[in-house]
This record gives structure tokens, C-alpha cells and sequence, in this order.
């Protein structure tokens, strides 16, 4: 049973989350079926960008904790993400949740509807925001990135935009939309790639100089006692022992 729908208009291949009996969270399965789909799509003369979508009312849970992707496999997606010679815009419907924001921040561009929600939940549940720091560090709101890191907290749309996590956010995302993916229709295959290129290469240096680090210490934080009780916790819907 595949985990990715795919469709194609007009030179723009629709790649869409689907399992949302899982909250479209990053199992191994549906990381590797991703990066299938984008090793396709990178190849495709006749793509000429891609969106990634969902179904159902959540984008993405992040890190699915009952069949978790190997830390490398998650950063290899990241970096396909954010390497791929085609641009790459991520169309959000719903909830977006830890590893989730990881996509998005790896997309070239990012469109929400007005209802979205964001969380970066990976603290509540004894972890840290490891691998998905590669291409959000330097594409977010340093000050932002540091409340919302730390406490978890949930936001909304008009603010993952004002601190640089979407391109745009309204009340109907496929109607912002429209000019995005009418542009990408108007230009040059090899100077969009040279383009994307370009705006890239600074992320694509720190995924060559801290991703090692980063996926160590993500293998760390999982194999933790204090991620074993904050993963049972979330599990048994109860808080963990360190709440006060």
C-alpha cells in the first residue's frame, strides 16, 4: 500500500502524503517512498515543479514513534528536499507537527490556509529538533526558532509566515497559490535549477558540515530513558514524569 498519491497538471507533479491513519507521520515506509517519488521527479523533463501536499487535516505528525526512519534517512530526504533540480512547494492544509516543519523548511517555498497550525513538540517528548535544524536554522527567525524550540508552543499560520516557515498563508491556499505555480510554468527548466541552485548552496554547505553531528545526537536524544518516558507518555495520551 503506497503512502504517496501523485498527480500531474500542466508540468506540476502533485506529491501527497497519504496516510492519514498516522497523521502523515515519517514512518521508514513513507520516507523511502518519498524519496522515490522525488528521485523520479528530479529526472522528469516534464516536471517542472513540485508540491507537496496531504491528505486528510494533517500535513505532517513528524516522526512516526511506533516505525521511526533511521536518523540518516530522514536527513538524506531533507537534503533530496532541498537538492532536487526542480523548485518545491509545500502546500499545507492542516497541522504541522516537529519532523513536519523539517519539509517545509526544506521546500523552496511554503503555502498555508488561514486554519494551520504549527508545533515544534520534539522537547515535550524528550528529544530535540536535530536533523530538521539543517535547513531551518537559516531560513527561519532566530529569536522565533528559539521560543517556539524550547517551549513547544503551538502557532498559527500568520506567524510561521512572519518568521519565515511559509511563503504566504490565506484563507484559500490554492487561489495564493496561483501566481507561484504560474511563474514556475513561465520560466526556463535549466535556469530554474540554476536559480534553486543559487538560494541553495548555503544550506546545502550546512547540511555537509553539521549533518553527521546532528544525526548523532538525534540517535542519542531516541535511545534516551527520558525519550523512552516522554514517547510512552505521548503513546498513553498522559503527561510524562518531568511535568511540574
Amino acid at each position: 500500500m503506497t503512502s504517496i498519491g501523485r498527480a500531474r497538471a500542466r508540468g506540476i507533479e502533485t506529491l501527497s502524503l497519504d496516510s492519514p491513519a498516522t497523521r502523515n507521520a515519517l514512518s521508514a515506509s513513507l520516507v523511502a517512498e518519498l524519496a522515490d517519488a522525488l528521485t523520479e521527479c528530479g529526472k522528469d523533463a516534464d516536471v517542472r515543479a513540485i508540491v507537496l501536499t496531504h491528505t486528510g487535516n494533517t500535513f505532517c505528525a513528524g516522526a512516526d514513534l511506533r516505525d521511526p526512519p533511521p536518523p540518516e534517512a530522514l536527513v538524506a530526504l531533507l537534503r533530496q528536499i532541498v537538492d532536487v533540480p526542480k523548485p518545491l512547494v509545500a502546500r499545507v492544509t492542516g497541522h504541522v507537527r516537529a519532523g513536519g516543519l523539517g519539509l517545509l523548511a526544506a521546500c523552496d517555498m511554503a503555502a498555508a490556509s488561514a486554519g494551520s497550525t504549527f508545533a515544534f513538540t520534539e522537547v515535550r517528548i524528550g528529544v530535540a529538533p536535530a536533523v530538521i535544524s539543517l535547513p531551518l536554522l537559516l531560513r527561519t527567525d532566530p529569536r522565533a526558532l528559539a521560543r517556539y524550540y524550547l517551549t513547544g508552543e503551538r502557532f498559527d499560520a500568520t506567524e510561521a509566515t512572519r518568521v519565515g516557515l511559509l511563503t504566504t498563508a490565506a484563507e484559500d491556499v490554492d487561489e495564493a497559490l496561483e501566481p507561484i505555480l504560474d511563474g514556475l510554468r513561465r520560466s526556463a527548466p535549466e535556469a530554474l535549477a540554476e536559480t534553486k541552485r543559487l538560494l541553495t548552496a548555503r544550506v546545502l554547505e550546512t547540511f555537509d558540515r553539521d549533518a553527521a553531528d546532528l544525526t548523532a545526537l538525534s540517535a542519542r536524544l531516541f535511545a534516551s530513558a527520558q525519550a523512552r518516558e516522554g514517547m510512552t507518555a505521548f503513546l498513553e495520551r498522559r503527561d510524562p514524569a518531568w511535568v511540574v
